[in-house]
């Protein structure tokens, strides 16, 4: 029984890494990102996770180890400075902004889908879990704004949905599963940190807890959903 976490080289992913790694349930935990940075007690991959080449041979990698039951991916962009900013107004969206934010938040998870849903039981309780975002709801949506971003976070949890209602048939001890972990006290999030509540910015080892926490209570039939830090339903 392995485990694998995409983006372990950033705050939430390295964090979650740990609280995999912590949990002891595991006999092997991998720790994939682009840097292939290592974390002890994980088997550090390296890989771009738009590049199928790549993710193929991070497959075989992963699947002579034994069957896989929890994938996470932790990767994503919301800006990276002067030349990448959340957008206010329609007036600023760019079509290479769009493509940079859709390739790390959809285009990727999708792939890394793609290669990773094989190598999980079919009977089995296995996990595949996105991070999304609460932005990313078309419901809930009342500030407007944020274009890609949110673009990109709606179509992930789409895509979920998608693979949950594949794997449903094919491999129903499968939960595939979308996860927002609240704010967090990463460089993702550092810019626009101004207005949140102390209670609610949270550290990477916190929301790593309540994310596995969350994970750890979901069944099959709550498959192709969205939930937040605290278990709750986030609408679509």
């Amino acid at each position: 029984m392995n485990a694998i976490i995409f983006g372990s080289s950033g705050g939430i992913g390295r964090a979650l890494t740990e609280a995999v790694l912590a949990s002891g349930r595991y006999d092997k935990v991998f720790a994939a990102s682009r840097s292939g940075a290592a974390i002890p007690g994980a088997v550090s991959l390296q890989a771009e996770f738009t590049a199928e080449p790549d993710l193929a041979r991070l497959a075989r990698d992963v699947s002579a180890a034994g069957p896989l039951t929890l994938c996470l991916v932790a990767s994503g962009l919301l800006s990276d400075g002067a030349g990448l900013q959340p957008e206010k107004s329609f007036r600023a969206q760019e079509l290479a902004a769009f493509e940079r934010v859709f390739a790390a938040n959809t285009f990727a998870p999708a792939l890394i889908a793609k290669h990773m849903l094989p190598l999980m039981p079919k009977a089995e309780r296995s996990v595949f879990a996105a991070l999304s975002a609460r932005v990313g709801s078309i419901s809930d949506n009342r500030l407007g704004g944020w274009h890609a971003y949110r673009a990109s976070k709606a179509a992930l949890n789409m895509l979920m949905r998608n693979y949950a209602i594949e794997q449903a048939r094919r491999a129903p001890g499968n939960i595939c599963i979308c996860l927002h972990p609240g704010t967090v006290d990463t460089d993702l999030s550092k810019p626009f940190q101004a207005n949140v509540p102390a209670e609610r910015l949270f550290s990477p080892e916190a929301s790593a807890a309540h994310l596995i926490s969350v994970i750890d209570r979901l069944s099959p039939e709550e498959s192709g959903k969205c939930f937040d830090w605290a278990g709750k339903e986030v609408p679509a």
